[in-house]
């Protein structure tokens, strides 16, 4: 709207108040309807129009070229003539708001001296108010900047009738505030703010953005029974039976492609925040729309399931341009509702293009979680539009969780083919023979972006669900109910945990005290006993008393090639027993699994020298001579160096050096025991080099003593090394994964040395003093001599009987074969 001011008539006379004011709500409206900036030359105009006569020169050199001035300059330049001419100021004064911002009265401290300018000119002496007046009035700066301040706010909300602009009534016996208003006008630096006031309102119009953390204050319009609560929280609709509730933004939106030339003119987000408290716990009616409507008279709207939008009559008409997200709690076959509890999408009918039942996705317990809208929970809602997609998305989740990744919602639809260029958005919500308070704690809505997000925590309470009587006291019942229960399963799983860890001790083993572990403790260390740090299982044979016994002097061996045995427990009939921890666990491991790398010659030599001065140590060492009865590689356990130590001291026996070892079961694996065992059953060191040549075979060719697959000649370690070594090809054994990388002498020492330890005649085999010279090279191997005899071993499979023992027959130069039956021995305690 164009605004014409004549210059005449505004440079030598004073402009009135209330024509100023209305020139401004002109203004007001002209950026309230059409969005739209006033025409600089008028506003040039209206600063112009509102200067003292000291500036009637300026005014009139500036006037005559208003297109070519910026406000900035001319703002410059005004300073400028103000610092030249004699300064002016306001006396100190203060305001007593009253009700009714028009009945405000201004008091004035201080009289103005000299020629002053408001209604009129005269002394400055007398009632008349103080103006701008030339004197020596100490108010300054500050007390400048509160009055045109204040003034502002009076403009700003002060509705007074028009009058001429040549001026009101003098009044001289009371400073009216009309008169301070029309001198207070006069000031520069007012002008100034109220030019910046206008602008700052123009930019907020544009936005076309707002939030509301609660709606106190808030800018709606609010018919039927919706209310808003002192605390901010606004009501749609309480517990009464077939009523209506409407909230809307009270400025329209302007969805005007063609005028506005922009592409995404009718792109828009909002989000906010409800809560839906049924009257009756299960039954709720009937739901709250996000309504974007042409009008915000809904007459002729009923209740009930056409939730204040429609009637029978105009429900489903083209001409209604009525885009609605309904939140839906009673299901409606008239509309084809797909259940108590969803989602839809609304076009000029309640009958949605597209609907879901109400869930939402959840990055941490995944898609479809259900929530329920009469919950009495706070609930978030995002819907999201979007021009150039013609694409619509809504998203609801419980309030305080994020927004979710994937929207329920998403459908396409061009809103331009819908929606009038003059719109409204707000809420509707409707109750029928079943009620509900619906509640909206927050709303936030923008046109140029996304939505701000809502300060959950400062948006007000709602009053929760009541719970009834016969809930009440069900919910004691339950909660009582459940301690006992608690109460008996803490019980239960106390005495559960106390029999888990409880241990059997007995008065002979106080002499053991300090080598015997709490169960507890070990249980914890291994985390539950994990396989990676078992190293064997097996029975010990003798009576408990005289193994704990033997296992507490074992605990006192002490080589760089011994595991230490640190150790025991007992529980229920269980024997644990503690060793050092060895990082890298067992020797089989890198042999023969792939998850290891791969030994080299070198660190092989020496693993078999380090085992070897182990066993050296435990038959000849000691204070008494240690049978260990299963050396094999699964027993051979690595340090953080890879160095060979000898563990798993379960089936070891001790005796007094030049004692006869006593006879016992046969224990041991299957492929390192020797043929005496299977007869006599009597261990000796002897037995001990014969494992221990099974040992060496099998650090060398990289298999274990016995295989069941592969080629029957080979099944046998030890008879297919002998085979090789009759044909002068024994280096053809060597563990493949090597590729030759050795030395040929050290691995044919080890070879040869492995067949003599296997020798079947125990007084052949050398003993672990000799083995250690051969291997330190301070003797030389001699050459195996057989004797016209072959070489035997006995096998029996892991899951063959105990009692059941495999013959297998080595035949000799001369063709002769050896063979032993099942009846010969019977193997126990294998492991």
């Amino acid at each position: 709207m164009q605004l014409k001011f004549e210059l005449q008539t505004v440079k030598k006379r004073n402009l009135s108040i209330s024509y100023y004011l209305q020139k401004i709500k002109t203004i007001g409206d002209s950026l309230a309807a059409a969005a739209q900036p006033i025409p600089k030359p008028n506003l040039i105009l209206c600063i112009l129009g509102g200067l003292p006569h000291e500036y009637d020169s300026f005014i009139t050199s500036t006037t005559t070229r208003t297109d070519d001035v910026f406000i900035e300059d001319l703002h410059a330049i005004l300073l400028n003539q103000e610092v030249q001419l004699t300064q002016y100021t306001y006396a100190s004064f203060t305001t007593e708001p009253q009700a009714n911002v028009t009945n405000t009265t201004l008091h004035f401290n201080g009289r103005g001296r000299g020629r002053g300018y408001g209604h009129g000119r005269g002394s400055g002496r007398g009632r008349g108010g103080p103006g701008l007046s030339r004197g020596s009035q100490q108010s300054g700066a500050p007390s400048l900047l509160l009055a045109n301040l204040a003034i502002i706010q009076i403009i700003m909300l002060h509705n007074t009738a028009d009058c001429p602009p040549y001026g009101c009534r003098r009044d001289t016996d009371h400073v009216s505030t009309r008169t301070f208003e029309s001198r207070a006008l006069r000031s520069l630096h007012f002008v100034i703010v109220l030019y910046l006031s206008i602008k700052l309102l123009a930019l907020a119009q544009d936005e076309n953005q707002f939030i509301y953390n609660g709606f106190r204050g808030a800018n709606l319009h609010l018919d039927g029974i919706a209310q808003i609560h002192p605390s901010g929280l606004l009501q749609l609709t309480n517990t009464s039976k077939q009523q209506i509730g409407h909230a809307f933004y009270q400025l329209p939106l302007k969805f005007n492609t063609s005028s506005s030339g922009l592409p995404q003119s009718l792109s828009f987000s909002t989000n906010f925040v409800i809560a839906m408290v049924p009257e009756l716990p299960t039954f709720s009616g009937h739901g709250i729309a996000f309504t974007i409507s042409p009008s915000m008279d809904f007459k002729g709207a009923v209740a009930s399931h056409y939730l204040g939008l429609f009637n029978s009559s105009n429900n489903g008409l083209s001409s209604n341009h009525v885009v609605a997200v309904e939140l839906d709690t009673l299901m409606s076959a008239e509309f084809e509702d797909i259940n108590d509890n969803h989602v839809g999408i609304d076009v000029n009918s309640l009958k949605s293009i597209a609907s879901a039942p109400v869930t939402y996705f959840s990055d941490k317990e995944g898609p479809n979680k259900s929530l329920v809208l009469i919950s009495g929970n706070p609930i978030q809602v995002w819907i999201d539009y979007d021009e150039v997609e013609k694409l619509l998305n809504v998203s609801i989740a419980p309030a305080g969780t994020p927004k979710p990744n994937h929207p329920l919602l998403s459908t396409p639809i061009d809103l331009s083919l819908i929606l009038l260029d003059s719109v409204y958005v707000g809420f509707s919500s409707a109750t029928g023979n079943v009620a509900s308070n619906h509640y909206v704690l927050g709303w936030s809505f923008n046109r140029s972006g996304e939505a701000q997000r809502l300060e959950l925590s400062n948006l007000p309470s709602f009053p929760r669900p009541r719970k009834s009587r016969h809930k009440l006291g069900l919910e004691i019942t339950v909660s009582v109910t459940a301690s006992a229960l608690l109460t008996t399963i803490i019980a239960v799983a106390y005495i559960v945990k106390k029999k888990k860890y409880e241990e059997i001790r007995e008065d002979w083993e106080r002499e053991f005290g300090p080598q015997r572990f709490s169960y507890k403790d070990l249980y914890k260390a291994t985390k539950g006993f994990k396989d990676k740090d078992l190293l064997g299982a097996g029975g010990f044979g003798k009576g408990m008393k005289e193994f704990v016994n033997e296992i507490a002097s074992m605990g006192r061996l002490r080589h760089r090639n011994l595991v230490q045995l640190l150790g025991y427990c007992r529980r229920r009939g269980e024997l644990l027993l503690v060793y050092d921890h060895m990082p890298n666990g067992s020797l089989d491991k890198f042999l023969f699994s792939n998850e290891k790398p791969n030994l080299n010659w070198a660190q092989r030599y020496r693993i078999l020298k380090g085992v070897a001065s182990g066993l050296l140590y435990l038959h000849e060492e000691w204070e008494q001579v240690v049978l260990h009865r299963d050396v094999k590689a699964s027993n051979v356990l690595l340090d953080a160096d890879l160095n060979g130590r000898l563990g798993d001291f379960g089936l070891a026996r001790l005796y007094d050096h030049g004692a006869n070892p006593q006879t016992t079961y046969v224990v041991g694996t299957v492929g390192y025991l020797a043929p005496e065992l299977t007869k006599a059953g009597k261990p000796t060191t002897s037995t001990d080099v014969f494992a221990f040549g099974a040992f060496m075979l099998e650090v060398a060719c990289g298999r274990r003593p016995t295989e069941l697959q592969g080629l029957v000649e080979e099944m046998v370690l030890v008879d297919w090394v002998f085979e090789r070594w009759e044909k002068r090809a024994i280096l053809e054994t060597s563990d493949p994964r090597l590729e030759g990388d050795y030395v040929a002498e050290e691995m044919e020492l080890v070879l040869k040395l492995g067949l003599l330890c296997s020798h079947p005649n125990p007084a052949a085999r050398p003993s672990m003093r000799q083995v250690m010279q051969y291997l330190d090279g301070d003797a030389i191997l001699p050459e195996i001599l057989l004797d016209g005899v072959g070489v035997g071993m006995f096998v029996m499979s892991d899951e063959a009987p105990a009692e059941f023992v495999m013959s297998f027959s080595l035949t000799s130069g001369k063709g002769s074969a050896i063979s032993m039956s099942s009846t010969d021995s019977i193997l126990r305690g294998g492991r």
